[in-house]
């Protein structure tokens, strides 16, 4: 397994790549970290998922997508990925979208071992991270480096396949595009969520503005971000005789 590979990438957004890559239609899927739950709804809709258990850890977050009543096969349900209450062999599907390295690193042995529980023998994890380089990752690391954590979790994907419950079936790198119009809404977005309280002071702020408005041109600000995909399959019991 590799953190990255610089010569593997295509650009991609990350629904295309799960199109291209995972039985979603009627498949039963628990999504770990939904967010806001955009990514939720696409796969509702345009990938035709039979049924999603979407899971967020972040309570605001989560009473807000309580109040979503248009996803009649979507059940959202507050937890994080160490303590999945599940029954094992439950789901065909476990989908986590840069949100392993969000896990305490002292419990991302546990997540995996619970996705790995709740997986029916033969299911599929699909597990995302964004890599860290590139611009918008220069920008990111001014106020919240994220080096240690995308290691720690790449680290326990790794453990998790060499201990034999997975198998790895591939992974995939892609450079995700993102588009933010103006600074207010990168600042909304990113400076702003619920989830990580980031410390910025009046004079990270101005730098962190700067750096933003660096990549700034009449149509916005864009980005390729560098993702990696690991895609896991719970390996089947073997029958004797």
């Amino acid at each position: 397994m590799r953190i990255d590979d610089e010569t593997s990438y295509r650009e991609s957004t990350e629904l295309e790549v799960m199109r291209q890559n995972l039985p979603l239609a009627g498949a039963r899927v628990l999504e770990l970290g939904c967010g806001t739950a955009w990514m939720t709804r696409q796969l509702a809709e345009q990938l035709r998922a039979g049924y999603i258990i979407a899971t967020e850890v972040d309570q605001i977050q989560h009473q807000k997508n309580l109040l979503i009543d248009d996803l009649d096969n979507v059940e959202f349900v507050a937890g994080g990925a160490q303590a999945i209450d599940l029954p094992a062999e439950s789901v065909d599907l476990v989908i986590m979208l840069k949100s392993l390295h969000h896990v305490p690193v002292d419990r991302m042995d546990e997540a995996l071992t619970e996705i790995h529980r709740v997986l029916k023998p033969g299911g599929l994890a699909y597990l995302s991270e964004p890599v860290y380089r590139g611009d918008f990752n220069d920008i990111m690391k001014l106020f919240h480096d994220e080096r240690e954590v995308r290691q720690a979790a790449f680290r326990a994907v790794e453990k998790a396949v060499a201990g034999g419950g997975f198998q790895l079936v591939r992974q995939i790198f892609f450079d995700a595009p993102g588009h933010f119009r103006d600074f207010a809404q990168f600042e909304k977005q990113i400076l702003n969520v619920t989830h990580t309280e980031h410390r910025i002071d009046p004079e990270l702020y101005r730098r962190v503005r700067e750096a933003f408005e660096r990549r700034m041109t009449p149509q916005g600000a864009n980005f390729l971000k560098p993702m990696r995909a690991d895609l896991l399959r719970k390996r089947e019991i073997e029958q004797t005789c």
